[in-house]
Formats: structure tokens, sequence, C-alpha cells
């Protein structure tokens, strides 16, 4: 079998030196720093003397040089191969990084994530026939240009819609940027309310890629601890009342992350008094909203018409499937001009295309049906995953059955080395995510735990392993 690479080897022709020696030489050198090793496979004399703009007999004369000499090994009708026996000549050095950076990782077998959905859920084939629908019309030549930075405009109207009927807003299409996933709009949102030199408040634990887009607009963290019913209101008051340089709070209030609990209604009417009163902005991320087994989700802060300064965050990446880069955000018309200039410096359009198959499957009602059988799965699941826990870990943990969302936060009743436990669950094959990842300047004494993607014997053996160590 070929090499799948050509072979990168320069000729020098004015040289003194034959060209068969000086691919003679190339080769062997390549065989000493470890860009071939034994076992690999050379282009044939052919492909090689095309690549290299030479002779094929030129090709040849180096080839049996190579031969000779022990570094490569003919073999009839297979090819030309490094030889298995190249003495040991490698600097110990760069044999040291070649190690390093061939070492094989070692997959996990089970994997307690975030919360992220099951793609095996993903409504593919609907989205397959939206696909083949767009590109099958008479039109098609159209959504192949460039459109508008804030997204495809029917898309925003449809998302403006939805946020109106579903989520208590008041807000127009003008009002939508449509982003490659939440991520993005998260770094958006950031670059667009901060500059060097400003605060903003986080919750702690939380959502590190967040802070990451702050620190990146220049902004200072403020960690704020999060209580049963969501942020330390208090703490906040205490920040503003010393740091007069706080420009927002970034909040996920319907279920936190990491710890699921909910924002209640008290700490959510003072948290707008005290953003109308100190001009902060707040930075909604609703990441899960449609994933809520309760009566009905509880409305966004953003929904409440005496707030002034909000940028609200959502994602259809966890609707359809994480692979499907698609989010979004709402705030006033004068910051979506700011953020359609921050949006065309790194990326000039989003995926006009994937918008349109989106668009399709929410006015088919495709979207709404998929949410609909994606949610009694999950609810089976995490009902389940709560009897697991109850069996296994009954008198080990705390935890409050979440009503929404794909994880469960699970706290150790007694102090216990979680990052140690990480550790160890890694080392049998079975992934989660270590508290560092949300702990802004304190181990956190907690595990979320992500079940949607999960059979119900991976939830057993999960928990059976960590029971074994708590």
């Amino acid at each position: 079998m070929l090499r799948p690479w050509p072979l990168e080897i320069q000729l020098d022709k004015k040289s003194d030196k034959a060209l068969y020696l000086q691919i003679a030489d190339a080769v062997i050198d390549a065989i000493k720093i470890g860009k071939l090793a034994g076992g690999n496979a050379l282009p044939g004399s052919r492909q090689l003397a095309g690549l290299l703009n030479v002779n094929r007999n030129t090709i040849i004369e180096a080839l049996d040089v190579l031969t000779a000499e022990g570094w490569l090994l003919t073999i009839d009708r297979k090819g030309t191969f490094v030889t298995d026996t190249v003495p040991e000549i490698i600097p110990k050095k760069i044999k040291k990084e070649l190690a390093e950076n061939t070492t094989e990782i070692s997959v996990p077998h089970l994997v307690f994530d975030d919360g992220f959905p099951d793609s095996r859920l993903a409504p593919m084939g609907d989205l397959a026939r939206a696909y083949r629908e767009i590109f099958s019309r008479k039109s098609r030549w159209q959504i192949m240009g460039y459109s508008s930075e804030l997204g495809n405009a029917e898309f925003r109207k449809s998302i403006a819609q939805m946020l109106n009927f579903k989520r208590g807003m008041s807000i127009s299409q003008n009002q939508i940027c449509i982003t490659r996933g939440s991520q993005m709009a998260m770094y958006l949102a950031a670059h667009c309310v901060l500059k060097t030199g400003d605060a903003v408040l986080i919750e702690n634990p939380g959502y590190k890629p967040a802070w990451e887009a702050f620190e990146n607009a220049g902004a200072e963290l403020l960690p704020v601890d999060v209580q049963s019913d969501g942020l330390d209101i208090t703490q906040i008051e205490e920040y503003l009342q010393k740091h007069h340089n706080i420009k927002a709070v970034y909040v996920t209030p319907h279920h936190q992350f990491p710890t699921t609990v909910t924002l209640s209604l008290k700490k959510r009417i003072r948290l707008i008094e005290l953003s109308n009163h100190f001009g902060f902005t707040i930075i909604e991320d609703d990441y899960d909203n449609e994933f809520h087994f309760g009566q009905r989700p509880v409305l966004p802060v953003s929904s409440f018409s005496g707030l002034q300064n909000y940028i609200y965050i959502g994602t259809f990446s966890k609707i359809v499937a994480p692979a499907l880069r698609i989010g979004y955000l709402a705030t006033s018309s004068e910051n979506i001009q700011k953020i359609a200039q921050h949006r065309k410096i790194i990326d000039v359009q989003g995926d006009n295309i994937m918008e349109e198959a989106v668009l399709n499957l929410i006015n088919e009602g495709k979207i709404k049906r998929h949410l609909k059988k994606a949610n009694l799965i999950y609810k089976s699941k995490r009902d389940h995953f709560e009897n697991l826990l109850n069996q296994y870990l009954h008198d080990k943990i705390t935890f409050t059955k979440p009503e929404g969302g794909l994880a469960f936060w699970i706290v150790p009743n007694s102090e216990v080395n979680v990052l140690q436990i990480h550790e160890k669950l890694k080392s049998q094959g079975i992934q989660l995510i270590s508290p560092e990842k949300f702990s802004y300047n304190k181990t956190v004494q907690g595990f979320r735990l992500g079940y949607a993607s999960l059979s119900e014997k991976q939830m057993e053996d999960g928990i059976k392993a960590l029971s074994k160590l708590l």
C-alpha cells in the first residue's frame, strides 16, 4: 500500500552530488529522524519519479542503493518498504519526543459528560431530507452567496417568535444574531460589553469556557458562590459596593451549571433591580431550556419587561445534535450592531444552508415532535438514574432530583479527595468531568454526572464504580 502523502525531497540539480545519491541520502535522513518508520511503504518508482520530476532510472538507482545498504526491503507484487531491522540510530532526544507524540490515547469505555444529548436520537433522516429539498430548489443558487452576518432573516424571525411565544420575551428578528454554537455567542457577548479593566461577576462553581471568553476580552473575574436557590445575591451587593468597574454578571439561572439549581424568583427580581441601578449587563446562558420535565420551564430572566441591559444566549446544538453548531443571542438593537461588527471580524456569515435546513424542520413541526419524543426518553433515563443513585449511593451522597437538564449534581456526605477519585475512575476507563473544570479558586466537593447519552447498563456500571470510591 502506498503512502497517503507525497515524500517531500528537495533536490539540487546544480550540485556535484548525483541526483540518485541525493534521493538516497534524503530517504536515509528521513529514517534516521523517525519521519519514516519500519514498515512504512514508499511510493512506486514511477510515482516517485513523477513527484520529483526526474527520470525513472534515477529513482531505480536510488532504491537499489538503499536496498543494498539495508535501509529498504522490496517485496514482490507488494512494494518497497522501510526495513524493520534499521539500527537504533535515532538520537535519544528525538526518539523520546517521537515516543511522546505517538503514544496512543486510551479511550474511556464509559463517559459521564456534562449533560450532552444522545446523538443517536438526532433526527438525521429529517435533516438529510431538508438538505435535499434545499438543493433541489430552482433558486438554490441564491443560498450559495453571502448573506447577513446576523444570520438568515427567516431563521431569525422564527427564533424571535419562539422566544416571544415560549419564553415570554418581547423582541424582533432584528435583535437576534445566529452564531456557530453558544460559545461563539458567549465570545461575541463578552467583546460587546467588556473591555480591559472591566470586571464580570461569575457563578462559582460555573462554566469555565464562558470565563475564558470574558478573560479574553480583558475582564477581571469576580466569583460569586452558588446556593441552593442560585447566586448569593448578598455577595453580589458587597462586590458592587467595592468595585465600580463591574460591567456584567454571567448566569445560568434555569439549570445552573454545574449544580442544576434554579435561581429563585426573589433573587431574579433583586438581580434585575441591581442591574438597572448599577448599569451592568445580565448575560444569561439558557443552554438547555428545552429539556424540562416539570409543568413548564421557568421563564428566563431576560423575559422580565423591566430589565434594561441583557444578552440572552441559547443553542440548537443540544436540541438536534452537538455536531450541529447553531447558537443564537438576543439583546438590544444597540448591542446587536456592536455584535454584528465583531462577528464580521471572525466570521463573515454563518452556515446559511444549515440554518435553512433547521428552519425547514421548525416550520414542518419536526423539531417540536423530536423534542417531545426526546424529553420522554430523557425523563425515563433521569428517573432510572435517580433509582440507581438511591440504590448504590443513598448513604454516601446528597442530591436533588433535577426538574430539567440532562445531568445530576451529587455531593459526597463526607469530605473526599474528588480529584483523586476522578483519576482512579479514569484508570478504570470511566471518565467524568474533573471538578477543576468548573471551580474558580477552590476545589468543589461535588460531581456533575450527565446521563442522557448512557445506556442503563453504563449508568449502573458507572455508579457502582463510583460507589466503591466514596
